[in-house]
């Protein structure tokens, strides 16, 4: 369907999505004087930005499919709550052509591209061969309409290896898979047209030879509907994972003036050719040789959209609002200036270690930093989820200096300082990837810096003895139950004392605790299995509310002590709030503040820029497991996709067993080790809870 687009002036306007680009949205608005609708799946009944909205409407349960993917549910949403605009977002139906079409069919303002715009952009084969033809230099590829493997392994040949196996209808990293070697090809062509007919509703794919190491950078376009189209600089997104963005920053360090103009003209003359109006992106890769190459187009906001704003003082979304209600654009691109230099990353919920697998679970402790010249984007609230059905992505932190340095140092500062505990996150790596030398310099960086100084997996960090005491010293306060079985509380100083200043009489007890988001060894140099056993003193009369903690790592099969122990004394031991979150004390004589959560299963912390996870055994009656175990535990709360085996099978190291799929993504698990598939416990089209027994591998008889 072909409609015209609506171009006119509106008075209310309904956001499409949700989460921290559904609370973006809305500030500006609001700002602007216009109504406000949200839409919210049961899921999100309580979330913030339905709070944030005037109106609100509930458009299904918590599936996408049933509800942000539902086209008609939100058409409803906006006839129901009068609306007379619909604003996307990014993400669920941003750039669906048939969406853009349905609301101006309605008689609606789509804040967006036409329909045709987004169908000549959203499908990387089409998209690549307009590009050609307007002049754009692109990636040699396969964009053919046989989907025949047979091609695809004749077409690979011709480019040459490596290649990049890429869905031809979406982005953002899935669908996508690197191809190094011909036999390796038919396997990674199966796994894309999987993850992409489950992101994007089609299974075409595309081939482009790989650049080594380039850089990923990216035109941010405006257009009017009187035909001015400009630019606005570029951004650098070159550090990702999983072939998604974690940090990106404008302008490119990578990027002088005369390449900033010639990418930008061929952005704008591409952008004019089509006929675009609104908000979009041109994204390109760069060689060490300057060169550039056209990736493919965004036909909506970007995620990544307020570094860009920080440098031009811009607000996208007003300009976005301001175009679609038939404003002309007032500048000229010799108007356009850039101011300084932004950083943004983007905090996500997943297990970094474990090859950044996305995680679920409750927001536990959620404080972003407040004393730093940074901006926050979030939908985050303590005691709130973070749902299985959704994206990764919790939160971004934006920083502005007056140059790089700057810029990246006050981010660093606002992440070491950024608060959630409950479930794994990226934050600690987040810091990592700031304070990395190559990063600072800031020329190095490429596509492949993650891999390169962070490794794949990232190591999991290791805890300082410090840590392991206060993590034991969190557990007593919250009186968790020791390694003895027993409770140890803390109580209050008497009268007169200063207010919330904690004491122990004549006592000791001892805590085992082991890491669970955080594997290696500590200090006392134990081996990925430690467990610690902390041994606390209380040294009444010594020091205010003294306590000397003795940690020495244990190894849970042979329960052995190492000889190397270490001891720490915290002194001054005082709630910093009524609701018993913060611990103020002295650590070895320096001042420190923690923020603790207890659980069911132990206690989580954070302490020296990076929260920390800690099992706590007898508090929940756990039994170790025995190393070497064939025990296949899901990673994530996530749908069974397939299972490739049945009971009685022998499999060989490294075969694949079973494919699960969580926040849009595909993660394959694999045999620890050759042995025969014993007690499988789940089917295709099931549910895991994370943590939950798939199946048993037991281990071939010697």
């Amino acid at each position: 369907m072909t409609v015209s687009k609506n171009i006119r002036p509106f008075h209310t306007v309904l956001v499409a999505n949700r989460g921290e680009i559904a609370l973006r949205v809305l500030r500006t608005v609001l700002r602007l004087g216009y109504g406000t609708v949200a839409v919210y799946s049961e899921a999100d009944r309580d979330s913030p930005h339905v709070q944030a909205a005037e109106r609100a409407v509930c458009i299904g349960p918590a599936a996408p499919a049933q509800s942000y993917l539902n086209i008609e549910a939100i058409l409803q949403a906006a006839r129901l709550a009068g609306a007379d605009a619909v604003h996307p977002g990014y993400g669920f139906l941003s750039e669906n052509d048939a969406f853009a079409d349905a609301v101006d069919a309605a008689g609606l303002v789509f804040i967006g591209p036409s329909g045709d715009s987004i169908r000549a952009m959203g499908n990387k084969a089409g998209a690549k061969r307009l590009m050609q033809g307007w002049g754009m230099p692109c990636i040699p590829g396969y964009e053919g309409q046989d989907q025949s493997d047979e091609v695809f392994v004749r077409e690979a040949a011709r480019i040459g290896f490596p290649i990049m196996c890429k869905a031809a209808a979406g982005g953002g990293g899935r669908g996508m898979r690197r191809v190094d070697t011909p036999d390796a090809l038919p396997a990674a062509l199966s796994s894309a047209r999987s993850e992409a007919r489950t992101a994007f509703g089609s299974d075409e794919l595309i081939l482009e030879r790989a650049l080594i190491d380039p850089r990923h950078v990216e035109i941010q376009l405006l257009a009017d509907s009187h035909g001015q189209v400009v630019h606005l600089g570029e951004r650098d997104c070159s550090v990702q994972r999983r072939h998604q963005k974690l940090i990106e920053e404008a302008p490119s360090p990578a990027v002088n003036a005369e390449l900033r103009a010639r990418m930008g003209q061929l952005a704008v003359d591409s952008a004019r050719a089509m006929g675009y109006v609104g908000a979009g992106t041109m994204e390109f890769l760069l060689d060490a040789e300057g060169q550039f190459y056209f990736m493919e187009m965004n036909t909506r906001l970007q995620v990544e959209h307020a570094v860009t704003e920080a440098i031009t003082g811009m607000d996208l979304v007003e300009w976005q609002l301001r175009v679609a209600s038939g404003q002309a654009l007032p500048w000229q691109q010799a108007d356009i200036c850039l101011q300084g230099h932004a950083m943004e990353v983007r905090l996500t919920a997943e297990d970094v270690p474990a090859g950044f697998l996305p995680q679920t679970g409750p927001v536990l402790r959620w404080r972003p930093p407040v004393d730093h010249d940074v901006r926050i984007d979030s939908a985050l609230r303590e005691g709130g989820q973070v749902s299985p059905h959704y994206d990764s992505m919790v939160a971004k932190i934006v920083a502005h200096g007056s140059d790089r340095e700057e810029a990246r140092r006050k981010l660093l500062a606002a992440v070491r300082q950024c608060v959630l505990l409950g479930l794994p996150s990226n934050q600690g790596f987040l810091a990592d990837c700031l304070a990395d030398a190559v990063f600072v310099q800031g020329v190095g960086v490429h596509t492949g810096f993650v891999a390169e100084r962070m490794g794949l997996p990232p190591a999991a960090p290791a805890p300082i003895s410090q840590t392991v005491a206060l993590a034991a010293l969190a557990a007593q306060v919250n009186n968790l139950p020791t390694s003895d079985h027993g409770h140890v509380h803390a109580g209050a100083l008497g009268q007169g004392q200063a207010q919330g200043l904690l004491q122990w009489g004549e006592q000791r007890w001892r805590y085992r605790i082991r890491p669970t988001s955080c594997p290696q060894a500590s200090d006392a140099g134990a081996g990925p299995s430690t467990a610690w056993e902390v041994q606390c003193t209380a040294l009444g009369g010594v020091a205010p509310a003294a306590i000397s903690a003795s940690t020495s790592a244990a190894i849970p099969d042979h329960n052995a002590l190492t000889p190397d122990t270490h001891t720490t004394t915290l002194t001054h031991v005082q709630w910093q709030d009524a609701a018993h979150t913060e611990l103020a004390l002295e650590c070895q004589g320096l001042r420190e503040q923690i923020c603790s959560a207890p659980t069911d299963r132990g206690v989580h912390i954070f302490h020296a820029g990076r929260a920390w996870a800690f099992d706590c055994p007898a508090a929940h009656g756990q039994t170790e497991q025995a190393a070497g175990s064939g025990a296949v535990l899901a990673p994530l709360t996530a749908r069974v996709l397939q299972v490739m085996v049945s009971p009685g099978q022998a499999v060989q190291a490294g075969e694949r067993l079973l494919v699960l799929e969580a926040m849009k993504m595909e993660h394959t698990l694999t045999a620890p080790f050759t042995g025969v598939v014993r007690d499988l416990r789940v089917q295709s089209g099931g549910q895991a809870l994370k943590g939950a027994l798939l199946l048993l591998i037991e281990a071939e008889a010697a």
